[in-house]
Protein backbone atom coordinates (compact mmCIF):
# COMPACT_ATOMS: atom_id res chain seq x y z
CA UNK A 1 0.00 0.00 0.00
CA UNK A 2 1.41 3.38 -0.60
CA UNK A 3 2.13 4.94 2.48
CA UNK A 4 1.36 8.68 1.64
CA UNK A 5 -1.43 10.20 -0.03
CA UNK A 6 0.71 11.97 -3.21
CA UNK A 7 0.34 15.89 -3.81
CA UNK A 8 -0.35 17.13 -0.62
CA UNK A 9 1.61 19.61 1.14
CA UNK A 10 4.91 18.17 2.30
CA UNK A 11 5.11 20.34 5.22
CA UNK A 12 1.63 19.09 6.59
CA UNK A 13 2.52 15.62 6.02
CA UNK A 14 5.95 16.47 8.32
CA UNK A 15 3.89 17.74 10.91
CA UNK A 16 0.86 17.15 13.20
CA UNK A 17 -2.60 18.21 13.00
CA UNK A 18 -1.92 20.16 16.44
CA UNK A 19 1.16 22.26 13.89
CA UNK A 20 -1.07 22.30 10.53
CA UNK A 21 -3.85 23.65 12.89
CA UNK A 22 -1.78 26.38 14.45
CA UNK A 23 -0.69 27.55 11.55
CA UNK A 24 -4.24 27.45 9.46
CA UNK A 25 -5.56 29.57 12.05
CA UNK A 26 -3.60 32.42 12.12
CA UNK A 27 -4.72 33.18 8.37
CA UNK A 28 -7.83 35.07 8.51
CA UNK A 29 -9.01 34.92 5.07
CA UNK A 30 -8.89 31.27 5.09
CA UNK A 31 -10.74 31.33 8.37
CA UNK A 32 -13.32 33.55 6.40
CA UNK A 33 -13.46 31.20 3.94
CA UNK A 34 -14.06 28.38 4.99
CA UNK A 35 -16.83 29.70 7.88
CA UNK A 36 -18.86 31.84 4.69
CA UNK A 37 -19.03 28.37 2.73
CA UNK A 38 -19.68 25.85 5.32
CA UNK A 39 -22.49 27.50 6.76
CA UNK A 40 -24.28 28.33 3.23
CA UNK A 41 -23.80 24.41 2.75
CA UNK A 42 -24.97 23.50 6.20
CA UNK A 43 -27.72 26.22 5.66
CA UNK A 44 -28.99 24.44 2.51
CA UNK A 45 -28.37 21.24 3.43
CA UNK A 46 -30.96 21.37 6.85
CA UNK A 47 -33.53 23.28 4.74
CA UNK A 48 -34.11 19.96 2.21
CA UNK A 49 -33.83 17.35 4.59
CA UNK A 50 -36.04 18.87 6.78
CA UNK A 51 -38.54 18.46 3.97
CA UNK A 52 -38.30 14.52 4.18
CA UNK A 53 -40.87 13.08 6.99
CA UNK A 54 -39.15 10.04 6.71
CA UNK A 55 -35.40 10.95 6.43
CA UNK A 56 -33.81 8.93 9.64
CA UNK A 57 -35.56 6.31 7.75
CA UNK A 58 -33.60 6.80 4.48
CA UNK A 59 -30.50 7.20 6.93
CA UNK A 60 -30.99 3.96 8.25
CA UNK A 61 -31.70 2.21 5.22
CA UNK A 62 -28.16 3.34 3.71
CA UNK A 63 -26.27 2.39 6.86
CA UNK A 64 -28.02 -1.00 6.18
CA UNK A 65 -27.62 -1.74 2.87
CA UNK A 66 -23.76 -0.72 2.94
CA UNK A 67 -23.47 -2.63 5.95
CA UNK A 68 -24.94 -5.78 4.07
CA UNK A 69 -23.23 -4.89 1.03
CA UNK A 70 -19.85 -4.67 3.07
CA UNK A 71 -20.52 -8.13 4.62
CA UNK A 72 -20.54 -9.68 1.58
CA UNK A 73 -18.22 -7.81 -0.38
CA UNK A 74 -16.23 -10.52 -2.29
CA UNK A 75 -19.74 -11.80 -3.71
CA UNK A 76 -20.20 -8.77 -4.85
CA UNK A 77 -17.89 -7.89 -6.49
CA UNK A 78 -16.89 -10.82 -8.37
CA UNK A 79 -20.71 -10.63 -9.74
CA UNK A 80 -19.60 -7.15 -10.34
CA UNK A 81 -16.82 -7.79 -12.50
CA UNK A 82 -18.65 -10.43 -13.89
CA UNK A 83 -21.63 -8.09 -15.53
CA UNK A 84 -18.98 -5.17 -16.65
CA UNK A 85 -17.42 -7.92 -19.07
CA UNK A 86 -20.16 -9.56 -19.97
CA UNK A 87 -21.43 -5.99 -21.48
CA UNK A 88 -18.07 -5.79 -23.15
CA UNK A 89 -16.07 -3.95 -20.41
CA UNK A 90 -12.29 -4.66 -18.81
CA UNK A 91 -11.93 -5.40 -15.37
CA UNK A 92 -8.42 -4.63 -13.58
CA UNK A 93 -7.72 -5.32 -9.46
CA UNK A 94 -5.45 -3.14 -8.03
CA UNK A 95 -3.94 -4.13 -4.53
CA UNK A 96 -2.59 -0.64 -3.88
CA UNK A 97 -1.93 3.08 -5.30
CA UNK A 98 1.49 1.75 -7.16
CA UNK A 99 -0.37 -1.11 -9.31
CA UNK A 100 -3.53 1.24 -9.71
CA UNK A 101 -1.23 3.62 -10.99
CA UNK A 102 0.80 1.17 -13.40
CA UNK A 103 -2.31 -0.44 -14.92
CA UNK A 104 -3.80 3.15 -15.70
CA UNK A 105 -0.60 4.46 -16.98
CA UNK A 106 -0.23 1.53 -19.30
CA UNK A 107 -4.37 1.90 -20.37
CA UNK A 108 -3.42 5.36 -21.98
CA UNK A 109 0.12 4.87 -23.18
CA UNK A 110 -1.79 2.09 -25.27
CA UNK A 111 -3.84 4.16 -27.20
CA UNK A 112 -0.94 6.42 -28.17
CA UNK A 113 -2.04 9.21 -26.38
CA UNK A 114 -0.24 11.61 -24.17
CA UNK A 115 -3.29 14.03 -22.72
CA UNK A 116 -6.58 12.53 -20.85
CA UNK A 117 -9.51 14.62 -19.12
CA UNK A 118 -10.53 14.04 -15.70
CA UNK A 119 -13.85 13.87 -14.09
CA UNK A 120 -13.64 14.93 -10.23
CA UNK A 121 -12.21 11.61 -8.63
CA UNK A 122 -10.86 11.38 -4.91
CA UNK A 123 -9.62 7.67 -5.52
CA UNK A 124 -7.35 9.00 -8.02
CA UNK A 125 -6.25 11.68 -5.86
CA UNK A 126 -5.64 9.28 -3.23
CA UNK A 127 -3.35 7.18 -4.88
CA UNK A 128 -1.92 10.27 -6.90
CA UNK A 129 -2.27 9.12 -10.07
CA UNK A 130 -2.03 12.84 -12.18
CA UNK A 131 2.10 12.63 -10.76
CA UNK A 132 1.87 9.23 -11.91
CA UNK A 133 0.70 10.03 -15.11
CA UNK A 134 3.01 13.19 -16.11
CA UNK A 135 5.78 10.74 -14.92
CA UNK A 136 5.37 8.90 -17.93
CA UNK A 137 4.82 11.66 -20.25
CA UNK A 138 0.77 11.94 -19.92
CA UNK A 139 -0.77 15.17 -18.79
CA UNK A 140 -4.31 14.66 -17.06
CA UNK A 141 -6.33 17.72 -17.00
CA UNK A 142 -8.78 18.44 -14.82
CA UNK A 143 -12.48 19.44 -15.72
CA UNK A 144 -14.35 20.05 -12.88
CA UNK A 145 -14.61 23.89 -12.26
CA UNK A 146 -13.01 23.65 -8.58
CA UNK A 147 -10.57 21.16 -9.38
CA UNK A 148 -9.33 22.97 -12.01
CA UNK A 149 -8.60 26.18 -9.87
CA UNK A 150 -7.04 23.53 -7.53
CA UNK A 151 -4.78 22.35 -10.48
CA UNK A 152 -4.22 26.13 -12.20
CA UNK A 153 -3.15 27.44 -8.66
CA UNK A 154 -0.21 24.43 -7.56
CA UNK A 155 -2.51 24.03 -4.80
CA UNK A 156 -4.14 21.10 -3.00
CA UNK A 157 -8.18 20.19 -2.34
CA UNK A 158 -9.06 20.97 0.86
CA UNK A 159 -12.38 19.94 0.99
CA UNK A 160 -14.76 16.66 -0.77
CA UNK A 161 -17.07 18.49 -2.25
CA UNK A 162 -15.83 21.65 -2.79
CA UNK A 163 -11.92 21.23 -3.46
CA UNK A 164 -11.10 24.29 -3.67
CA UNK A 165 -13.19 25.96 -0.96
CA UNK A 166 -10.33 27.90 0.39
CA UNK A 167 -10.21 30.58 -2.09
CA UNK A 168 -12.04 33.52 -2.79
CA UNK A 169 -13.37 35.20 -6.04
CA UNK A 170 -10.67 37.50 -6.22
CA UNK A 171 -8.29 34.89 -5.69
CA UNK A 172 -9.54 32.99 -8.57
CA UNK A 173 -9.95 35.29 -10.89
CA UNK A 174 -6.20 36.05 -10.32
CA UNK A 175 -4.65 32.49 -10.69
CA UNK A 176 -7.10 32.13 -14.05
CA UNK A 177 -5.37 35.11 -15.32
CA UNK A 178 -1.85 33.91 -14.73
CA UNK A 179 -2.15 30.33 -15.44
CA UNK A 180 -4.76 29.42 -17.60
CA UNK A 181 -2.92 30.22 -20.68
CA UNK A 182 -0.28 27.59 -19.64
CA UNK A 183 -2.51 24.76 -19.83
CA UNK A 184 -4.35 25.96 -22.73
CA UNK A 185 -6.57 28.62 -24.00
CA UNK A 186 -6.34 32.08 -21.78
CA UNK A 187 -8.35 33.83 -19.78
CA UNK A 188 -10.00 37.21 -21.06
CA UNK A 189 -7.56 40.03 -20.01
CA UNK A 190 -11.10 41.62 -18.61
CA UNK A 191 -12.07 38.78 -16.41
CA UNK A 192 -13.25 40.36 -13.62
CA UNK A 193 -14.27 38.02 -10.11
CA UNK A 194 -18.14 37.65 -11.14
CA UNK A 195 -18.87 34.02 -10.74
CA UNK A 196 -20.56 34.01 -14.31
CA UNK A 197 -17.87 35.33 -15.76
CA UNK A 198 -15.34 32.80 -13.95
CA UNK A 199 -17.69 29.78 -15.09
CA UNK A 200 -17.59 31.15 -18.32
CA UNK A 201 -14.12 31.41 -18.76
CA UNK A 202 -13.63 27.94 -17.62
CA UNK A 203 -15.91 27.03 -19.61
CA UNK A 204 -14.34 28.01 -22.76
CA UNK A 205 -11.11 27.13 -21.90
CA UNK A 206 -12.39 23.19 -20.91
CA UNK A 207 -14.21 23.05 -24.20
CA UNK A 208 -11.44 22.77 -26.08
CA UNK A 209 -10.11 20.10 -24.47
CA UNK A 210 -13.47 18.00 -24.70
CA UNK A 211 -13.40 18.00 -28.07
CA UNK A 212 -9.91 17.12 -28.52
CA UNK A 213 -9.05 14.47 -25.98
CA UNK A 214 -9.58 10.71 -26.95
CA UNK A 215 -9.10 9.13 -23.77
CA UNK A 216 -10.82 10.41 -20.09
CA UNK A 217 -10.77 9.08 -16.33
CA UNK A 218 -12.99 8.96 -14.11
CA UNK A 219 -14.09 7.93 -10.33
CA UNK A 220 -17.61 6.85 -9.52
CA UNK A 221 -20.25 7.03 -6.56
CA UNK A 222 -21.25 4.22 -7.06
CA UNK A 223 -21.21 0.42 -9.12
CA UNK A 224 -24.25 -1.66 -9.54
CA UNK A 225 -22.83 -5.60 -8.83
CA UNK A 226 -26.79 -6.66 -10.30
CA UNK A 227 -26.09 -4.67 -14.03
CA UNK A 228 -22.36 -4.12 -13.86
CA UNK A 229 -23.28 0.00 -13.63
CA UNK A 230 -21.13 2.77 -12.71
CA UNK A 231 -22.82 6.43 -11.59
CA UNK A 232 -21.50 9.41 -11.71
CA UNK A 233 -23.36 12.61 -9.90
CA UNK A 234 -22.08 15.70 -10.41
CA UNK A 235 -23.46 19.18 -10.99
CA UNK A 236 -21.52 21.34 -14.03
CA UNK A 237 -22.09 19.14 -16.66
CA UNK A 238 -18.61 18.40 -17.41
CA UNK A 239 -18.69 14.80 -16.19
CA UNK A 240 -21.44 13.83 -18.87
CA UNK A 241 -19.24 15.14 -21.40
CA UNK A 242 -16.01 13.58 -19.90
CA UNK A 243 -17.95 10.13 -19.88
CA UNK A 244 -19.48 10.58 -23.31
CA UNK A 245 -17.27 12.06 -26.13
CA UNK A 246 -13.40 10.60 -25.05
CA UNK A 247 -13.13 6.74 -26.99
CA UNK A 248 -11.71 5.34 -24.03
CA UNK A 249 -13.14 5.86 -20.62
CA UNK A 250 -10.74 4.43 -17.78
CA UNK A 251 -12.89 4.46 -14.15
CA UNK A 252 -10.76 4.08 -11.17
CA UNK A 253 -13.03 3.11 -8.30
CA UNK A 254 -12.80 1.91 -4.35
CA UNK A 255 -13.77 -1.19 -3.75
CA UNK A 256 -15.99 -0.22 -0.59
CA UNK A 257 -18.10 2.13 -3.49
CA UNK A 258 -20.10 -1.23 -4.92
CA UNK A 259 -24.11 -1.63 -3.75
CA UNK A 260 -25.79 -4.72 -4.96
CA UNK A 261 -29.21 -3.66 -6.94
CA UNK A 262 -31.14 -0.69 -8.96
CA UNK A 263 -33.47 -0.45 -6.18
CA UNK A 264 -30.69 -0.12 -3.53
CA UNK A 265 -29.51 2.92 -5.59
CA UNK A 266 -32.39 5.00 -5.11
CA UNK A 267 -32.08 5.37 -1.38
CA UNK A 268 -28.62 6.75 -1.82
CA UNK A 269 -29.90 9.32 -4.80
CA UNK A 270 -31.76 10.88 -2.10
CA UNK A 271 -29.58 10.92 0.52
CA UNK A 272 -26.51 12.00 -1.26
CA UNK A 273 -27.19 15.51 -2.92
CA UNK A 274 -29.10 16.78 -0.24
CA UNK A 275 -26.12 16.01 1.93
CA UNK A 276 -23.32 17.16 -0.06
CA UNK A 277 -25.03 19.86 -2.18
CA UNK A 278 -28.10 20.74 -0.77
CA UNK A 279 -30.08 19.60 -3.65
CA UNK A 280 -32.92 17.25 -3.70
CA UNK A 281 -31.06 15.75 -7.07
CA UNK A 282 -27.98 16.54 -8.59
CA UNK A 283 -28.34 18.22 -11.96
CA UNK A 284 -26.41 15.39 -13.39
CA UNK A 285 -26.90 11.63 -12.63
CA UNK A 286 -24.49 9.38 -15.44
CA UNK A 287 -24.86 5.79 -15.57
CA UNK A 288 -22.98 3.67 -18.16
CA UNK A 289 -22.66 0.13 -18.52
CA UNK A 290 -20.01 -1.67 -20.25
CA UNK A 291 -18.56 -0.84 -23.34
CA UNK A 292 -20.83 1.82 -25.12
CA UNK A 293 -21.21 3.33 -28.34
CA UNK A 294 -17.95 2.06 -29.43
CA UNK A 295 -16.49 2.75 -26.48
CA UNK A 296 -13.78 1.03 -24.67
CA UNK A 297 -14.30 1.13 -21.20
CA UNK A 298 -11.90 -0.04 -18.11
CA UNK A 299 -12.81 -0.70 -14.66
CA UNK A 300 -9.85 -0.43 -12.10
CA UNK A 301 -11.35 -1.49 -8.53
CA UNK A 302 -8.64 -0.35 -6.47
CA UNK A 303 -7.82 -2.22 -2.76
CA UNK A 304 -4.91 -0.01 -1.37
CA UNK A 305 -6.09 -0.51 2.23
CA UNK A 306 -9.62 -0.69 2.32
CA UNK A 307 -9.44 -4.71 3.19
CA UNK A 308 -7.20 -3.96 6.30
CA UNK A 309 -10.71 -1.07 7.38
CA UNK A 310 -12.87 -4.03 6.59
CA UNK A 311 -10.87 -6.39 9.40
CA UNK A 312 -11.59 -3.81 11.82
CA UNK A 313 -14.87 -4.64 13.55
CA UNK A 314 -14.94 -0.82 14.74
CA UNK A 315 -12.93 1.07 11.89
CA UNK A 316 -15.10 -0.72 8.97
CA UNK A 317 -18.12 1.49 9.49
CA UNK A 318 -15.85 4.27 7.73
CA UNK A 319 -15.97 2.27 4.63
CA UNK A 320 -19.91 3.18 4.33
CA UNK A 321 -19.14 6.81 3.89
CA UNK A 322 -20.36 8.11 0.23
CA UNK A 323 -18.41 11.40 -0.14
CA UNK A 324 -20.73 13.74 1.26
CA UNK A 325 -18.79 16.04 3.22
CA UNK A 326 -21.64 16.76 5.53
CA UNK A 327 -19.57 15.70 8.34
CA UNK A 328 -16.77 18.83 7.30
CA UNK A 329 -19.71 20.98 7.06
CA UNK A 330 -20.69 20.81 10.70
CA UNK A 331 -17.39 20.52 12.42
CA UNK A 332 -16.33 23.48 14.15
CA UNK A 333 -12.56 21.99 14.11
CA UNK A 334 -12.75 21.74 10.04
CA UNK A 335 -14.29 25.31 9.56
CA UNK A 336 -11.04 27.06 11.44
CA UNK A 337 -8.28 24.74 10.45
CA UNK A 338 -9.08 23.76 7.14
CA UNK A 339 -8.32 20.80 4.67
CA UNK A 340 -4.75 20.88 4.55
CA UNK A 341 -3.92 20.78 8.12
CA UNK A 342 -5.14 17.03 7.50
CA UNK A 343 -2.10 16.33 5.41
CA UNK A 344 -4.55 13.98 3.55
CA UNK A 345 -7.30 14.60 0.27
CA UNK A 346 -9.43 13.02 3.03
CA UNK A 347 -9.94 15.97 5.50
CA UNK A 348 -12.44 16.84 8.09
CA UNK A 349 -13.75 14.06 10.72
CA UNK A 350 -14.34 11.75 8.40
CA UNK A 351 -10.51 11.99 7.12
CA UNK A 352 -9.92 11.69 10.87
CA UNK A 353 -10.62 7.87 10.80
CA UNK A 354 -10.03 6.64 6.93
CA UNK A 355 -6.70 8.20 6.89
CA UNK A 356 -5.06 6.84 9.45
CA UNK A 357 -6.66 3.37 8.72
CA UNK A 358 -5.51 3.27 5.07
CA UNK A 359 -2.18 4.91 5.50
CA UNK A 360 -1.72 3.11 8.92
CA UNK A 361 -0.49 5.31 12.28
CA UNK A 362 3.14 5.24 11.61
CA UNK A 363 3.71 8.99 11.16
CA UNK A 364 3.44 11.82 13.86
CA UNK A 365 1.16 13.29 11.76
CA UNK A 366 -1.20 9.90 11.14
CA UNK A 367 -1.12 9.46 15.19
CA UNK A 368 -2.37 12.85 15.64
CA UNK A 369 -5.18 13.01 13.30
CA UNK A 370 -7.53 11.27 15.58
CA UNK A 371 -7.28 14.12 17.98
CA UNK A 372 -8.41 16.54 15.41
CA UNK A 373 -11.90 16.33 17.28
CA UNK A 374 -13.55 17.93 19.89
CA UNK A 375 -15.81 14.75 20.04
CA UNK A 376 -19.41 16.94 20.07
CA UNK A 377 -21.05 14.61 17.64
CA UNK A 378 -22.45 16.74 15.00
CA UNK A 379 -20.81 14.70 12.16
CA UNK A 380 -22.23 11.85 13.39
CA UNK A 381 -25.71 13.41 13.53
CA UNK A 382 -25.85 14.73 9.96
CA UNK A 383 -23.99 11.85 8.68
CA UNK A 384 -26.54 10.29 5.65
CA UNK A 385 -24.92 6.58 6.65
CA UNK A 386 -24.65 7.06 10.55
CA UNK A 387 -21.16 6.31 10.67
CA UNK A 388 -20.63 7.16 14.42
CA UNK A 389 -16.94 8.87 13.97
CA UNK A 390 -16.76 10.02 17.60
CA UNK A 391 -17.27 6.23 18.27
CA UNK A 392 -13.62 5.23 15.79
CA UNK A 393 -12.05 8.60 17.00
CA UNK A 394 -11.79 7.09 20.33
CA UNK A 395 -10.72 3.63 18.91
CA UNK A 396 -8.54 4.93 17.15
CA UNK A 397 -7.14 7.06 20.10
CA UNK A 398 -6.70 3.67 22.08
CA UNK A 399 -4.66 2.11 19.34
CA UNK A 400 -2.42 5.12 18.95
CA UNK A 401 1.31 5.12 20.23
CA UNK A 402 1.37 7.10 23.41
CA UNK A 403 4.72 8.78 25.06
CA UNK A 404 6.05 6.50 28.12
CA UNK A 405 5.08 9.28 30.09
CA UNK A 406 1.66 9.53 29.42
CA UNK A 407 1.65 5.59 29.54
CA UNK A 408 3.60 5.57 33.26
CA UNK A 409 0.77 7.90 33.97
CA UNK A 410 -2.11 6.28 33.23
CA UNK A 411 -1.10 3.06 34.76
CA UNK A 412 -0.56 5.20 37.70
CA UNK A 413 -4.05 6.03 37.70
CA UNK A 414 -5.30 2.89 37.19
CA UNK A 415 -3.36 1.53 40.14
CA UNK A 416 -4.56 4.10 41.91
CA UNK A 417 -8.91 3.86 41.10
CA UNK A 418 -8.55 0.21 41.03
CA UNK A 419 -8.75 0.29 45.06
CA UNK A 420 -11.07 2.11 47.00
CA UNK A 421 -8.61 2.07 49.95
CA UNK A 422 -5.73 3.51 47.47
CA UNK A 423 -7.87 6.60 46.22
CA UNK A 424 -8.89 7.16 49.34
CA UNK A 425 -5.37 8.01 50.56
CA UNK A 426 -4.69 9.23 47.22
CA UNK A 427 -7.62 12.12 47.46
CA UNK A 428 -6.21 12.75 51.15
CA UNK A 429 -2.95 13.29 50.05
CA UNK A 430 -4.16 15.56 47.59
CA UNK A 431 -6.14 17.54 49.51
CA UNK A 432 -2.72 18.32 51.65
CA UNK A 433 -0.80 18.72 48.99
CA UNK A 434 -2.85 20.97 46.45
CA UNK A 435 -1.65 24.07 47.29
CA UNK A 436 1.69 22.92 45.64
CA UNK A 437 0.11 21.53 42.49
CA UNK A 438 0.89 23.17 39.17
CA UNK A 439 -1.60 24.99 36.51
CA UNK A 440 0.37 22.94 33.55
CA UNK A 441 1.80 19.40 33.51
CA UNK A 442 5.28 19.50 32.61
CA UNK A 443 7.37 18.00 30.02
CA UNK A 444 5.06 15.39 27.43
CA UNK A 445 2.01 15.37 29.60
CA UNK A 446 2.02 19.75 28.75
CA UNK A 447 -0.88 18.89 26.12
CA UNK A 448 -3.13 18.41 28.37
CA UNK A 449 -2.77 21.92 30.22
CA UNK A 450 -1.89 24.09 27.24
CA UNK A 451 -5.70 24.93 26.70
CA UNK A 452 -6.88 24.47 30.17
CA UNK A 453 -6.31 24.81 33.59
CA UNK A 454 -5.93 21.51 35.98
CA UNK A 455 -9.03 21.83 38.17
CA UNK A 456 -8.86 22.70 41.91
CA UNK A 457 -8.17 20.17 44.60
CA UNK A 458 -10.53 20.40 47.46
CA UNK A 459 -9.26 20.62 50.82
CA UNK A 460 -11.63 17.69 51.71
CA UNK A 461 -13.22 14.51 49.23
CA UNK A 462 -16.71 14.20 49.11
CA UNK A 463 -16.08 10.19 50.97
CA UNK A 464 -14.16 12.50 54.07
CA UNK A 465 -17.24 15.21 54.31
CA UNK A 466 -19.58 11.92 54.08
CA UNK A 467 -17.90 10.26 56.41
CA UNK A 468 -17.81 12.97 59.02
CA UNK A 469 -21.25 14.39 58.61
CA UNK A 470 -22.60 11.35 58.79
CA UNK A 471 -24.19 11.02 55.51
CA UNK A 472 -24.55 15.22 55.57
CA UNK A 473 -26.79 15.10 58.92
CA UNK A 474 -24.45 16.62 61.01
CA UNK A 475 -21.13 18.85 60.95
CA UNK A 476 -19.85 21.98 59.75
CA UNK A 477 -17.51 22.56 57.12
CA UNK A 478 -13.51 22.37 57.61
CA UNK A 479 -11.98 25.48 58.57
CA UNK A 480 -9.44 27.02 55.80
CA UNK A 481 -6.20 25.61 56.82
CA UNK A 482 -7.84 22.46 57.79
CA UNK A 483 -6.37 19.08 55.83
CA UNK A 484 -8.48 16.74 56.53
Amino acid sequence: MSRTFLGMPGRALERGFPANAAAAVRDSQLRFNLRKATRTIRGKRASVVAELPDWEGLRQAGKAIKDHTLRNLDRYLLQLEGAVTAAGGHVHWARDADEANRIVAGLVKATGETEVVKVKSMATQEIGLNEALAAEGVTAYETDLAELIVQLGDDWPSHILVPAIHRNRAEIREIFRERMGEWGRPAPEDLTDDPRALAEAARLHLRERFLSTKVAISGANFMIAETGTLVVLESEGNGRMCLTLPRTLISVVGIEKILPTWRDLEVFLQLLPRSSTGERMNPYTSTWTGATEGQEFHLVLLDNGRTDVLADEVGRQALRCIRCSACLNVCPVYERAGGHAYGSVYPGPIGAILTPQLRGMGSELDRSLPYASSLCGACYEVCPVAIDIPEVLVDLRAKARHPRAERLGMAAAGWIFNRPERLALAQRAGGRLRRFVPKRLPGPMSAWTDTRDIPDIPRESFRDWWDRTGGGRTGTEPRDGDAR
